[in-house]
């Protein structure tokens, strides 16, 4: 048996520490020590903006996206073009196009994407909810900035078939309702690719040379 070599509190940091993604045993240990060596500088504050984020951060009511207000900030900037759609997969891809600002949209959070081996269907993702925003009639393109998995493929057609049956409903009941443009991340971005990893310029690039999904 492994004998411990600090304090219990300690010890539950590091175990805590070593949950984070890009962090192992080893690594936790190395973080663990650098914040209680920089204690004041670094250990507090860290503590005081973690209890604050606890406390006000939530999941923004109409997108998904994570901020202290919902609906968040993106959500109510009235300089957005309300009639475009960025649908991702996570919160991080999200962010990853807004540092590139490549695109001055709206976005959509699925929170993930369908993977029927790993018991992730239709229902486990804000899939609905996407559908209810299209419905209002607002929104003219939806750009579908999943990755370029295979599990993201497929969820992309599974969005596409859904929107283009709501589309026939609607019209069914209001021949003037509009369809959606539904088109996709185009050149730059590779397969097996995510968003979260790729540079502005190919970002860019992948926006401004979207097309027609299917």
């Amino acid at each position: 048996m492994a004998k411990s070599m600090a304090g219990p509190e300690i010890e539950a940091l590091i175990k805590l520490l070593s949950r984070l993604p890009g962090l192992g045993p080893r690594s936790a240990r190395r973080v663990a020590l650098h914040l209680i060596k920089n204690k004041e500088q670094l250990l507090v504050p860290l503590s005081a903006a973690m209890a604050e984020a606890v406390e006000k951060v939530q999941v923004c009511e109409t997108c998904g996206n994570i901020d202290s207000a919902s609906p968040c900030t993106i959500c109510t900037d009235t300089r957005r073009d309300p009639s475009l759609l960025v649908v991702v997969e996570d919160v991080s891809d999200l962010w990853a196009l807004e540092r590139a600002s490549v695109i001055n949209a709206g976005y959509h959070v699925l929170g993930g994407t369908l993977s029927p081996l790993d018991g992730v269907g239709p229902d486990d993702l804000n899939i609905a909810g996407l559908l209810a925003r299209t419905a209002k009639g607002e929104i003219r393109e939806i750009i579908l900035g999943v990755n370029a998995t295979v599990e993201g493929q497929t969820t992309a057609h599974y969005i596409t078939d859904q929107l283009q049956a709501q589309a026939k409903a609607m019209q069914a009941a209001d021949p003037s309702f509009e369809p959606v443009t539904i088109s996709q991340l185009a050149h730059g971005v590779p397969i097996g690719g995510e968003l979260d990893y790729l540079d502005e310029g190919t970002l860019l690039q992948a926006i401004r040379s979207r097309k027609a999904f299917g």
